[in-house]
C-alpha cells in the first residue's frame, strides 16, 4: 500500500469547523478510486490477519465512517450497522451523548443493530479525543456487543483519544 499516496489526498482544512481546528478532509481520496481500493483492502487485511474472532458486524460512525464501513464489511462478509446523529434513525433507537474534540453531540442505534453476543469491529476516518468511538463502543456495550477493536484512517496522536478507549485501536495514519 502506498501510504504516500493516500495521505497526499488528504487536505488540511484551518479552523474547520471553528477557529483552532485543523480538519483533516478525507473526501479528495474518493477522487482516487485506487487509492480507495487501497485503504479498503488494507483495512480487510488488518482484520483477516489480527482479528481472531469472527467479526459479525462492521459499525461505522456518522458520517465518514459511512463511506468505509459498508464496504469492508461486505468483504469480510458482516453486517454494517450506522451509529447517527440523533433524529436521524428510523423505529427504536438507544442513545448516548458524548464529548467530541469541539463539543457534545448524541449518538444513536437502532435498538435491534447488534445481537447480544455479537462481535463489532468500529470503523471511522478520524481519531482526534476519542470521545465519538467512545459513545459508540457504550452503545454497542448496551445491546451486550462485543467491541473487538477500532479501526480509523487517521489518527491524531496528540490528541490521545485511543486512551479512552478498551479495544485495541488501529490507525493506518498517524498525524
Amino acid at each position: 500500500m502506498d501510504l504516500q499516496r493516500i495521505n497526499a489526498l488528504i487536505r488540511e482544512v484551518p479552523d474547520f469547523p471553528k477557529p483552532g481546528i485543523l480538519f483533516k478532509d478525507i473526501f479528495p481520496l474518493f477522487q482516487d478510486p485506487i487509492a480507495v481500493e487501497m485503504v479498503i483492502t488494507h483495512i480487510v487485511n488488518y482484520i483477516n490477519t489480527t482479528i481472531k474472532d469472527k467479526v459479525d458486524v462492521i459499525v461505522g460512525l456518522d458520517a465518514r465512517g459511512f463511506l468505509f464501513g459498508p464496504l469492508v464489511a461486505m468483504r469480510i462478509g458482516a453486517a454494517f450497522a450506522p451509529v447517527r446523529k440523533a433524529g436521524k434513525l428510523p423505529g427504536g433507537v438507544i442513545q448516548v451523548s458524548y464529548e467530541k474534540e469541539y463539543g457534545i453531540d448524541i449518538f444513536e442505534m437502532q435498538e435491534d443493530s447488534i445481537k447480544p453476543g455479537q462481535n463489532v469491529i468500529v470503523i471511522d476516518d478520524l481519531i482526534a479525543t476519542g470521545g465519538s468511538a467512545a459513545g459508540a463502543q457504550q452503545l454497542i456495550e448496551k445491546m451486550h456487543g462485543n467491541v473487538l477493536s477500532f479501526i480509523f484512517l487517521i489518527e491524531l496522536e496528540f490528541l490521545k483519544g485511543k486512551e479512552v478507549l478498551t479495544a485495541p485501536v488501529y490507525s493506518m495514519i498517524k498525524a
